[in-house]
């Protein structure tokens, strides 16, 4: 039987995201009432040669919403759904193939807001204890995946901050192809933090946000296309 009790790595980031408020993750406040209840799933697993990572999906350029964005796997809850991991599970299953078997819930986050779609978000902390094969089920909807290792994310030459046309600026990692930014990079980091894995890079280093379908800043990884959990879509 496969041991579903995360490894040692994972526990500095487990004891403190026990603790953890929203104002760990974002400077705006969350509302008491309104918005759509929604959900993210945070994955962690492990691959022999590249170590602990998180699964990221990138969705399609033709969205209405967050086109062409890196995120986690997620998205709005539904009647049926028990709670937020439940909504969690059953969208990443619906956008990736993933089992939702293979996966141990660890810890729910808090409630964090997304102004833009106006989504108040649980991001759902998970152990991928039996990790298989996935892809985007929906190629409307979902681009492509990929697993996105620990260390290439803490590498300073793939952190940055990025620039939105609005004047917005955030944090941004470029990893496997992919340039994440947004609420998805706010909450890896903020995560990576309390992991102790962050190392110091150079907050200076600013880039202007690139129109969708553009090539992303320079990584450590490779093309996306090498690092497929599944086939393309």
């Amino acid at each position: 039987m496969t041991d579903q009790r995360p490894p040692q790595w994972f526990q500095p980031l487990l004891t403190r995201v026990g603790s953890a408020r929203a104002e760990d993750f974002t400077r705006l406040t969350t509302p008491t009432s309104g918005g759509r209840e929604s959900a993210v799933l945070v994955l962690l697993g492990e691959q022999d040669g590249t170590g602990p990572d998180v699964l990221m999906l990138q969705r399609a350029a033709t969205l209405r919403n967050h086109a062409g964005q890196p995120a986690f796997p997620g998205g709005a809850a539904d009647p049926t759904d028990v709670d937020a991991a439940a909504t969690a599970l059953r969208e990443a299953n619906e956008e990736v193939d993933l089992d939702p078997s293979t996966v141990t819930v660890l810890a729910e986050l808090p409630k964090l807001w997304i102004p833009v779609s106006d989504f108040v978000v649980t991001p759902v902390l998970g152990w991928w204890h039996r990790p298989h094969p996935v892809h985007p089920r929906e190629p409307a909807e979902v681009a492509h995946v990929a697993r996105l290792p620990i260390a290439e994310l803490v590498d300073p030459e793939n952190r940055m901050r990025v620039r939105h046309p609005s004047g917005w600026i955030g944090p941004a990692f470029s990893a496997r192809g992919m340039l994440v930014w947004g609420f998805t990079a706010g909450v890896l980091a903020a995560l990576l933090e309390m992991g102790d894995w962050a190392r110091p890079w150079p907050r200076d280093r600013v880039i202007d946000l690139p129109p969708p379908g553009a090539a992303p800043a320079p990584s450590a990884g490779t093309d996306p296309a090498d690092e497929m959990t599944g086939p393309l879509p």
